[in-house]
């Protein structure tokens, strides 16, 4: 095995704290990178993990082992890839997670264009909205919408969501059309709680630039946004929800946006990936594509929807 070989697994083993996971995330027997990182400790004169039965972690010598190598492994893959510049050059699989409805209604759809620009590039779509590890489960990037908590990841931002307030016409007939926030304290919201946290969102909206905030009594506590909507479709309050996500309700009638003058602040649409040095060519042309689809379908004005 060369020398970038080893850099390779033994900065895998430090990302992952697992020989398992490495192994894992790489294709490789736990064995072989096991031999690995024990070959590359012979060949540096020094030991560069702790083992215990829990946790693999780095020593000191291999802290800076591991920041040192780093760079060289980005520094030989730029170069395999000097001469590779033509999309039908561009192979291997992608590992991508990103929020369920828009993968549902947004990205699956467009898949057939990227697979038909890229055709040696395999897709492994997760879509789910929980917190994931990049490293230990092996995903190459993750879409995040919302605020971001420092988690030492890359963050590409990609644009912002728009958000409108929505009814059914039904629940509007029954308890009449807000014009304003100052208005809903006669009013009902279905009351969506953070998955992550289980606390209820306030009612938000923008005015002279501030963002504003108040609670919004409601019978229904949500934690997904197909209850969210379905609930709203059934005439059970008022929502505020990601403009995309209820095009077709306002298409068809279902729903009905109200308070337009005062929504929500937009949230913003993040690609987080876990090193800079490690964005391969084809997470790169996965990322341009990604950004320019959701910029091109939900990121616009909702009224031009």
């Amino acid at each position: 095995m060369d020398r970038i070989d080893l850099f390779r697994i033994f900065a895998r083993v430090v990302e992952c704290s697992s020989f398992t996971r490495a192994a894992d995330t790489l294709g490789l027997p736990r064995s072989s990178v096991s031999a690995a990182v024990l070959e590359l400790e012979t060949r540096v004169g020094a030991r560069l993990l702790h083992r215990t039965t829990r946790k693999v972690s780095p020593t000191q010598d291999g802290v800076s082992f591991y920041e040192r190598c780093l760079p060289l492994v980005a520094d030989v893959e730029e170069v395999e890839g000097l001469f590779r510049q033509s999309a039908t050059q561009l192979t291997g699989r992608l590992r991508v997670d990103v929020p369920g409805r828009i993968g549902r209604l947004v990205i699956a759809p467009a898949l057939p264009d990227f697979l038909d620009r890229y055709p040696q590039i395999d897709i492994e779509l997760g879509v789910t909205d929980r917190a994931v590890n990049l490293v230990e489960d092996g995903i190459d990037c993750v879409l995040r919408v919302g605020p971001l908590s420092d988690s030492g990841l890359i963050a590409r931002s990609i644009g912002s969501l728009p958000l409108i307030n929505v009814a059914s016409p039904a629940y509007l007939a029954r308890h009449g059309i807000p014009q304003s926030p100052d208005e809903l304290a006669g009013h009902w919201a279905v009351n969506y709680a953070s998955p992550s946290t289980g606390r209820v969102e306030n009612w938000e909206w923008v005015e002279n630039g501030t963002v504003r905030e108040t609670p919004v009594r409601g019978r229904v506590t949500v934690n997904g946004a197909e209850a969210y909507i379905a609930c709203c479709l059934a005439g059970l309050g008022l929502i505020q929800i990601p403009a995309y996500d209820v095009r077709a309700h306002l298409a068809s009638g279902e729903l009905v946006e109200v308070m337009p003058d005062h929504r929500a602040a937009p949230m913003p649409m993040t690609l987080l990936y876990s090193h800079r040095q490690h964005l391969s060519r084809r997470l790169q042309a996965f990322a341009d594509w990604l950004e320019a689809l959701l910029k091109r379908t939900i990121c616009g004005d909702p009224g031009q929807a």
